[in-house]
């Protein structure tokens, strides 16, 4: 197998090929005067079982072309196959039509990425596991549940944790960590009235005098953690920590953060961290590359990947 990397998070990419001991392809991703994305392939694929890592992140445009020219050069190059590697699958959010005459773009990039030439896709902690269902080539969505456990274990007493659902949709992704580390489960049961902005109604479950973990896919702007946090402590939570998949803070998400009455966020490193991420005092940013590295692994070798999650 070959593994290559485009723009959008080469640390990642340079810690999975650590970890399958392999170096990265060489490929050329650059852009013409007028932005235009330009990508040559630096050595022979042909026949080759080739990896294409790339998170659809900020600028999510850009690192997408960057994706979709990539995976057609490779097409075009005689690949045997191509898998499009996704720690981060932009545009999940918007997974259904949420008001009248929207787009469903969840939908649209998986025609793009399967059109421009991808057999199959490998990504990580859907916002919505029905996505899987809007490619038609076989897609493994991973879950980074066993990695944010492990971290738990490591850094709290599990008897005095309750792990927390920042709203009532993320209930299914809590109660599994809550079975992992054998926890019990709340859910902050919140009411958004415009886009960005959430306001916390009600706590459901007794959190008094324990650890709370939130649990969650995406943070964007941070208000719905910030807003969950103060809710908690109100209730007399002892303290409360983020865990939290793909990292996307936008706009002043850090300032926030940094701010807030969180004890700590954890992230991944699904989306590349920015200074300021890294500098911040409470946010942690945790690896996901052994896991990718292993399914990319077992993928070349056409052995089971769901068992790694057994």
């Amino acid at each position: 197998m070959k593994v290559f990397a485009g723009n959008s998070n080469r640390q990642l990419a340079d810690a999975i090929c650590t970890y399958l001991n392999v170096p990265v392809g060489k490929a050329t991703v650059r852009r013409f005067a007028d932005q235009e994305i330009f990508v040559e392939i630096q050595e022979n694929v042909r026949g080759e079982d080739v990896f294409v890592i790339q998170s659809t992140s900020f600028p999510a445009n850009d690192h997408l072309m960057e994706l979709l020219i990539m995976i057609d050069a490779f097409r075009r190059s005689s690949a045997k196959r191509i898998t499009a590697v996704l720690p981060y699958f932009g545009y999940a959010r918007q997974d259904r039509k949420a008001g009248p005459r929207t787009p469903i773009s969840a939908k649209l990039v998986a025609n793009l990425i399967t059109e421009a030439g991808a057999d199959r896709v490998l990504t990580l902690d859907l916002h919505a596991g029905q996505i899987q269902g809007f490619f038609d080539i076989p897609t493994d969505n991973l879950f980074a549940v066993p990695i944010l456990a492990r971290d738990v274990k490591e850094n709290y007493d599990v008897k005095n944790v309750m792990v927390v659902s920042p709203d009532v949709g993320g209930v299914v992704r809590a109660r599994s960590l809550a079975k992992r580390i054998d926890c019990p489960l709340a859910i902050v049961d919140k009411r958004r009235e415009r886009a960005g902005e959430s306001e916390v109604m009600n706590v459901i479950g007794e959190v008094a005098g324990r650890d709370c973990l939130l649990v969650d896919d995406i943070v964007d702007s941070g208000g719905t953690l910030c807003n969950a946090a103060e809710a908690l402590l109100n209730k007399g939570a002892t303290s409360v920590t983020a865990y939290i998949t793909h990292g996307v803070l936008s706009g002043g998400a850090v300032a926030r953060i940094t701010s807030s009455k969180l004890r700590e966020l954890v992230i991944t490193d699904t989306i590349q961290p920015t200074t300021a991420v890294q500098s911040a005092p409470n946010i942690r940013v945790v690896t996901t590359a052994n896991l990718l590295g292993e399914a990319i692994n077992r993928t070349a070798l056409e052995e089971s990947v769901s068992s790694l999650f057994d």
